[in-house]
């Protein structure tokens, strides 16, 4: 930097001595561009234009000063009028680019650097920020691709890899992405931005504390870097240390109080702490910084339908389609959205899955209510599904998702039902059962247990290792076992996988009853459940089965649970047989599996 001002202050002297030397005033200009000296830089660059209005250089040059200090609109004008004085002017149709997708114009921006490309084809910032316009327009393969191409031109391109492990990490290739960003280190040990893109690739890892670190590196390299002052407090909150969340969202924000994602960050974090109010304040103010924020709109739904607010929840819970974990799922339907207000006698409504199963099984409990009103129903589910929907009542048309739809006139995801219906807390649909096991299948299940001399009891600890709140819904299996020692029934695990390590402490036990894969489908499971006496779940798709059976469940729940459970109730109003134990401000399992022991001892002298 010192360079920098020992070149600052010889230019002054040389002005001073020759106030029209032109070529000191345009290289002043760039120096204090180089010095981040953003509004005198542009001062410096007006003065040259003033004199020689179509000096190229200076006018790309005056659009670099305005990109930083964030005038996009003067940026790309600047540009643009460099590049009429010079077409094929690469830096600038380059730098025109990443104004362009500031301004969210990403097909422009794509445009721009082809025209760069086309001028100098071994140019590789412009391959990069190719890369960037298609990431944006989540185009991740052809993204992809540009950024190797930048990196075949230029090896040791650090932002190039770094960008590359972005894309790779929106393909969900986790190592591949994250070997990206340790490229970049290795090329530029002092990288704030990789080492937080790092992060972000070790928190879809699950592994919370390596990401930690990477923020940690970030900021101890860029005090003021906000973005990994954020990302570092959704870490903490992974970590379930939610007041040194709040804390370092509380720093990000203090850097940038207009950091919309920070807002929407602490919202979360706050709502782990059940601080309600707080959390919807949070959300409030990155959506007053950004009205579009699908994510904070989405995560208000959430909170709302939390706290048993659920006629702004319902509706706020639409905008989950515009988020990135689901807008590229929306299905695009010619046929018009039903959402209640609409006649429907006479018309066919395609009802369709949209997320997990049990989503599917939970909202499936809907399709008879829109046969009710004389409506022909097809209901499109997962394949394994499929079968157990048959015994819906009133017979919807039973689909597999990706199957040919017949005709349908208006359509609706499962999810946006409780919308349609206009549902509050008191006028859920509860009554079970609404699914039943095929009486053949329950018998040949039954032929696979041992006989009945005792309490039959299903059990599942864990959920996809995939989903994004397993660290916070699933046990591990000692702990979870622990609230079975010296219980005298028979033992019946219900899950078809398993994680690394489970099977061996299922073998060393020997009293748990495992069929794993033999379970093709949920009506295997559901016939299965059909021959106990209770199932005790975290939450899981076998939780929702078993509430939909009307069997008794015992649901084992996080301290911050998921919205259907609502708070501080040991009951459901989706389930009547279900039976909620929570977890405490703790947020340990073994205040929860000391009393599923307690409570179970008395229940097996009850049966």
């Amino acid at each position: 930097m010192k360079r920098f001002e020992d070149a600052l202050a010889s230019y002054d002297r040389a002005l001073a001595v020759q106030p029209d030397y032109e070529q000191a005033r345009y290289n002043r200009a760039n120096t204090l561009l180089a010095l981040q000296r953003f509004e005198q830089a542009l001062a410096g660059y007006d003065a040259v234009l003033a004199r020689r209005p179509n000096y190229a250089e200076a006018q790309s040059n005056r659009g670099n000063a305005l990109k930083e200090l964030k005038r996009f609109d003067e940026a790309l004008a600047s540009y643009d009028r460099a590049i009429a004085l010079r077409p094929s002017y690469v830096e600038a149709l380059s730098n025109r680019g990443l104004v362009l997708d500031q301004l969210k114009r990403f097909d422009e921006a794509l445009a721009s650097y082809d025209r760069a490309i086309a001028a100098r084809p071994d140019y590789a910032e412009a391959h990069s920020n190719r890369g960037l316009a298609l990431e944006k327009l989540k185009r991740f393969d052809e993204a992809l691709a540009s950024f190797d191409h930048a990196l075949r031109l230029q090896p040791e391109f650090a932002e190039a890899h770094t960008n590359r492990g972005i894309a790779l990490q929106k393909l969900k290739r986790f190592d591949e992405a994250l070997a990206s960003h340790e490229r970049a280190l290795a090329v530029r040990p002092s990288y704030a931005e990789a080492y937080s893109n790092r992060g972000l690739v070790l928190e879809e890892l699950r592994r919370f504390d390596e990401a930690l670190e990477s923020y940690d590196h970030a900021i101890a390299l860029r005090t003021d870097y906000a973005e990994a002052h954020s990302n570092r407090g959704v870490a903490l909150e992974k970590l379930m240390r939610f007041d040194e969340a709040l804390a370092s969202l509380d720093h990000a924000l203090a850097l940038r109080p207009d950091f919309a994602e920070a807002h929407a960050n602490s919202g979360l974090a706050q709502q782990r702490l059940r601080r309600f109010a707080g959390a919807l304040t949070n959300y409030d103010r990155a959506i007053a910084v950004r009205p579009d924020f699908a994510e904070a709109h989405h995560n208000e739904a959430l909170c709302r339908l939390l706290i048993g607010d659920f006629r702004r929840g319902w509706q706020k819970h639409e905008w989950r389609w515009e988020t990135g974990q689901l807008n590229a799922a929306k299905r695009n339907f010619a046929q018009p959205l039903w959402l209640g207000s609409d006649e429907i006698a006479g018309k066919t409504v395609l009802l369709h899955a949209e997320q997990g199963f049990g989503d599917t099984i939970q909202f499936c409990r809907y399709a008879p209510l829109v046969v009710e009103r004389a409506a022909h129903v097809i209901l499109e589910v997962q394949q394994p599904l499929r079968q157990l929907m048959h015994t819906l009542p009133r017979g919807p048309r039973i689909v597999t998702t990706g199957e040919p739809l017949p005709d349908f006139d208006l359509q609706c995801p499962l999810l946006s039902l409780p919308l349609a219906f206009g549902t509050e807390l008191a006028t859920i649909p509860s009554a079970t059962p609404y699914l039943r096991a095929v009486p053949e299948a329950v018998t040949h299940w039954s032929a696979k247990l041992p006989a009945k001399t005792r309490p039959r009891i299903g059990l599942v600890w864990s959920g996809r290792p995939t989903h994004g709140n397993d660290h916070n819904r699933s046990i591990p299996i000692d702990i979870f076992l622990s609230a079975l020692s010296g219980v005298d029934a028979t033992l019946v695990g219900l899950q078809r996988e398993f994680r690394s390590g489970d099977m061996v402490r299922l073998r060393e036990r020997g009293d748990v009853t495992c069929f794993g894969e033999e379970l093709q489908n949920f009506s295997d499971t559901a016939a299965l459940i059909e021959n106990l006496d209770l199932v005790i779940a975290v939450d899981t798709s076998v939780a929702h089965l078993a509430g939909a059976l009307a069997k008794p469940v015992w649901i084992l729940l996080p301290y911050s649970p998921d919205w259907r459970w609502l708070l501080d109730r040991d009951d459901s109003p989706w389930y009547p047989t279900a039976r909620l134990f929570r977890q405490d401000r703790s947020c340990a399992w073994d205040g929860v599996m000391n009393q599923v022991h307690a409570e179970l001892q008395d229940y097996v002298r009850g049966v």
